[in-house]
């Protein structure tokens, strides 16, 4: 579902990292009428500039230096790059945790005051799906993954008390065109309520470090938004028009972790090296 709503003051330049992804494809078109221009960056190849008003940067989020130069003259800055799925712990460091520290340290040298950073709902993953949770519970993260997130969501606390840096960390649900799965059901953000929540999450006033759960206005959320109402965001599309399909998939066996744990499957990922 598409949502008109009023667009305020553009930015001078935003910077979306993960550009490449599959959210920042959608997220590129989306994000256009609240930048005069969008900077986007990912490691991977990515469509040219398609007129004036997109720069296109490749940055590996481990290169310090490079990160630097990418930060250098945004207003804000929309973090979604880095290893998106569960990986080995040498894979996640680079991109996740070095570059979380990489995106913060750019933004206090060139004097950015908002990051919106894109945590995860794996930062609480090993809780049951008959608990809800608001932002304030005990994090639990189910992964590597999850932990770097986790880390980037300390990253911003420390950020905003020691430097005034302004967060809004987004514990993403799924979001694609539709469910995927009966877990989805309940974790789906469609990508319009996903732009109408980074809209919130950049022109809200005083966020300091504020977490909110990012899905739709699903029949049966785990999440809990309430010390995120400042921000205003009230998801529009739910994933009812969905169940039926869903519901015709096979029924996954009690005790698959998809069927238990918030997280889903990322509870029961690796260990990996293991001869």
């Amino acid at each position: 579902m598409t949502t008109t709503r009023t667009v305020q003051t553009p930015f001078n330049r935003l910077l979306l990292t993960g550009a490449a992804g599959g959210l920042g494809k959608v997220l590129r078109n989306s994000l256009k009428p609240y930048a005069k221009v969008l900077r986007l960056s990912d490691i991977a190849p990515m469509a040219p500039a398609a007129d004036a008003r997109e720069e296109v940067q490749i940055c590996d989020l481990a290169d310090k230096q490079a990160v630097h130069r990418l930060v250098e003259g945004v207003d804000a800055i929309l973090h979604f790059g880095g290893v998106s799925v569960e990986r080995p712990f040498e894979e996640i460091l680079g991109p996740n945790i070095s570059g979380i520290f990489h995106i913060y340290e750019a933004a206090r040298r060139h004097g950015v005051k908002r990051v919106i950073f894109a945590s995860s709902n794996h930062v609480i993953g090993f809780y049951k799906q008959d608990e809800t949770l608001d932002a304030h519970v005990q994090r639990r993260p189910d992964s590597y993954y999850g932990l770097s997130k986790s880390y980037g969501e300390d990253m911003a606390t420390f950020y905003f008390d020691r430097y005034g840096i302004e967060t809004v960390s987004i514990r993403i649900g799924s979001s694609f065109p539709e469910p995927q799965n009966r877990r989805m059901m309940s974790t789906w953000l469609s990508f319009d309520d996903l732009t109408q929540l980074l809209e919130r999450a950049l022109y809200a006033p005083d966020v300091g470090h504020t977490v909110v759960y990012g899905a739709s206005n699903n029949a049966n959320v785990w999440w809990d938004n309430r010390f995120a109402a400042h921000l205003g965001f009230e998801p529009k599309d739910s994933s009812e028009v969905f169940r039926d399909k869903v519901e015709a998939q096979p029924m996954p066996a009690a005790n698959d972790p998809s069927m238990v744990y918030q997280g889903g499957a990322f509870v029961a990922a690796g260990p990996f090296g293991d001869e």
